[in-house]
């Protein structure tokens, strides 16, 4: 079976080798687990799965294999959560349950195919349509004698044929747009520890280490906190174009300051010039001119712009070309220095990449940073990350 289960995750482009079958066998052999499927779900994933990027594929094909949702279905469409929401609990009379027919096997995946094809909203309590409360055989909080469970508990009807899957890990694929959580997972990829600040951490091997010479007299030994030091600063866009990306933007930004100890970040407008910001709200205020912020940070920073780089060419071209004020260089004179004072930069753009091609300002900017130009996906994302570690 597990021969079976292995070239299954092969072929749903899992990068799985047979070092890793090994140890899942070896594991299994010393009776790691229990005689229970979750347990060897969690196994199998542990000792499988290398990367969480590719957790959703291992959930998809885990089902698939041992849960009997067969590929061959030809359904790979995600379902929206809101279609199933259990927004009412309805009580059913006798009568309405004495109507409701079973469909069989073959005809209930063909009118799921059906649904999956026709629907293009959320429907509540009805008979027909995927959803929550009501007598339609797929989605969940109602009755069929005969149905597909679909984004809930069951009632304990135990009347479904099938369960379509809520895979925890599904927003891991690595071409979704990223949530915080997801974005932390790619920042890991720039990681240098050191033990920084007080002794506050417990150091088990010399504890033990010095309890023992010291007759089983507990000898407690601290260590300061390990903390990523790797220097980050960021330069953000806001406003204009920008406004669609903002819960993006601060995703990315909430996550960044988590992970990063030694962050710094300035704002700017569509392409920086002689003054950056900090305080949006005092930011004609309170500005700081870009070259003391040049001269402030060390060359070992790592530079991480963000925006989507759409504006006029001129406002990267050519003197005066900023829609707000008269600048005296260009921006692209801006980036020039930037890119020179810190060899690691990146660029991280919220604009869908299949529209960067449309942009001459997105092809100039990419220019003037050597390409280094990324999307917000969890994939980009990652790129960029090992970018900035070279």
């Amino acid at each position: 079976m597990l021969i079976g289960f292995f070239y299954h995750l092969r072929a749903a482009r899992l990068p799985v080798s047979i070092n890793e079958l090994l140890t899942l066998l070896a594991a299994l052999k010393r009776d790691v687990i229990g005689p229970s499927i979750d347990e060897f779900y969690f196994l199998s994933r542990a000792t499988l799965v290398k990367d969480e990027a590719n957790f959703d594929k291992f959930d998809r094909a885990f089902g698939e294999f041992f849960n009997g949702v067969q590929t061959t279905i030809g359904i790979t469409r995600e379902i929206p959560d809101e279609w199933f929401k259990d927004l009412l609990e309805r009580e059913f009379t006798p009568e309405e349950l004495a109507r409701l027919e079973k469909l069989g096997f073959d005809r209930l995946m063909e009118e799921f195919r059906k649904r999956l094809e026709e629907q293009d909203g959320a429907h509540h309590g009805g008979n027909k349509w995927i959803g929550s409360g009501g007598t339609s055989p797929f989605g969940h909080g109602g009755r069929n004698p005969e149905g597909i469970r679909i984004g809930g508990p069951g009632k304990g009807n135990k009347s479904a044929v099938k369960v379509w899957e809520a895979r925890a890990y599904r927003d891991y694929d690595d071409q979704v747009e990223l949530g915080t959580r997801n974005i932390k997972v790619a920042l890991r990829r720039l990681r240098r520890f050191a033990r920084e600040g007080a002794d506050l951490e417990l150091d088990l091997h010399d504890t033990i280490e010095s309890t023992a010479r010291n007759a089983g007299w507990l000898d407690l030994k601290l260590v300061p906190e390990r903390h990523n030091a790797v220097k980050v600063l960021m330069l953000l866009d806001v406003g204009g174009t920008m406004d669609e990306h903002i819960k993006r933007v601060e995703e990315l930004f909430s996550a960044t300051k988590a992970e990063f100890k030694h962050l710094e970040f300035y704002y700017f407008h569509n392409c920086v010039y002689e003054r950056l910001w900090r305080n949006n709200r005092r930011r004609f205020a309170e500005k700081f001119d870009t070259v003391d912020v040049l001269r402030k940070y060390n060359p070992d920073y790592k530079l991480i712009f963000v925006g989507d780089a759409t504006m006029s060419p001129f406002e990267v071209l050519q003197p005066g070309g900023s829609v707000e004020h008269n600048n005296p260089e260009a921006g692209a004179v801006w980036l020039q220095r930037f890119t020179q004072h810190f060899p690691r930069h990146v660029w991280i753009n919220p604009e869908p990449e299949g529209l960067w091609q449309y942009r001459q300002s997105i092809a100039l900017v990419r220019q003037l940073l050597g390409d280094r130009m990324y999307p917000l996906t969890l994939e980009g994302l990652s790129r960029a990350m090992r970018m900035l570690s070279k």
